[in-house]
């Protein structure tokens, strides 16, 4: 379906004004920290512009700020990104503060990173601690994968998934989920569709099992928005995303109970808001930190959105968890 060529006309915040009013949050049920910039990838989609060279960090003050916060809350989950978080030398310090307070941790991992030199005892380290991974595997063929993502990436992620596999991870009881994206300018297909079609090509060619398939929608920010304009192509794609704009998208939106936390303990509304410099504010005006914010202010309070936002909203929708709607 072609999208009309006036749907940027129509800013996001007033298009969704018009429907359910100012969006706001709910109770937080996600804390997602982003451990920084640092990653052994550079892949062309990246919305953080991630990669070896980055300097970008946490320090343990600001993750023992984090876990003091999910201490004084009742939040289930701590959802672990970056960059690859796993090359923050806070990584494991968090697992096991977060482990310790019988909260849920999830890793989201882009498998290379167990292969790397001195994490030999990573995966052993995820599985004792029942780490829920959810790990980028953008295709299930070579080319597609090395295309986005780096030459020789996809047999090294394949390595990555025995290994886990050989841990237990892919059964029944246990979280190992893959995330697709697409390789340009278009929207996921259907992601019940394209699992089905992941499980038996990974299955047959590799042997290998993983849980379930996460579709998302790329974002047109930092390395992915650098390509649509190199490409000519960024006015297409905010016109296709805000003419698939789906209005069933909003209730289920990840910003609603998540809050995104950055290497440097500064709040935003989700990490794409985060990648944008876009952090909530007190009402003086200054910044949120996680070094001195409390969990109770955080209810009903106004979510930032931009344009960007159509990208959660068009289609299916997309989140961290994969579709909205499908």
């Amino acid at each position: 379906m072609t999208a009309p060529n006036n749907a940027l006309l129509i800013p996001f915040a007033t298009r969704t004004a018009d429907l359910c009013g100012v969006l706001r949050k709910r109770p937080i049920e996600i804390l997602q920290v982003n451990l920084g910039k640092l990653c052994n990838q550079v892949c062309v989609h990246c919305h953080v512009d991630a990669g070896p060279g980055r300097k970008e960090i946490m320090t343990r003050e600001t993750a023992d700020a984090c876990l003091g916060f999910l201490a004084d809350s009742e939040i289930p989950l701590l959802d672990i990104t970056g960059g690859a978080p796993e090359l923050c030398p806070e990584f494991e310090h968090l697992v096991l503060g977060a482990r310790a307070l019988g909260r849920r941790v999830m890793d989201r991992c882009n498998l290379t990173v167990l292969l790397e030199p001195g994490k030999e005892a990573l995966p052993a380290f995820l599985g004792a601690h029942q780490v829920e991974l959810v790990c980028s595997l953008p295709c299930y063929t070579r080319d597609n994968v090395d295309r986005q993502r780096g030459r020789g990436v996809f047999d090294l992620s394949i390595r990555a998934l025995r290994r886990l596999n050989a841990l237990g991870y892919g059964r029944p009881g246990t979280v190992l989920d893959l995330v697709y994206n697409p390789q340009g300018p278009t929207l996921p297909p259907p992601q019940a569709r394209l699992e089905e079609a992941y499980k038996k090509a990974l299955a047959e060619d590799f042997g290998l099992q993983f849980n379930r398939l996460l579709t998302i929608t790329n974002m047109p920010i930092a390395r992915f928005d650098q390509v649509l304009r190199r490409t000519g192509k960024r006015a297409d794609y905010f016109h296709l995303l805000a003419g698939h704009f789906n209005a069933s998208t909003l209730d289920a939106l990840m910003c609603r109970n998540l809050l995104s936390v950055g290497y440097d303990g500064l709040l935003y509304d989700c990490d794409f808001n985060q990648m944008l410099d876009m952090p909530l504010r007190e009402p003086s005006g200054r910044p949120r930190s996680i070094h001195t914010a409390k969990p109770a202010d955080f209810e009903e309070l106004e979510i930032r959105v931009g344009n960007h936002c159509y990208g959660c909203t068009a289609g299916e929708g997309s989140s961290c968890g994969g579709t909205l709607t499908g």
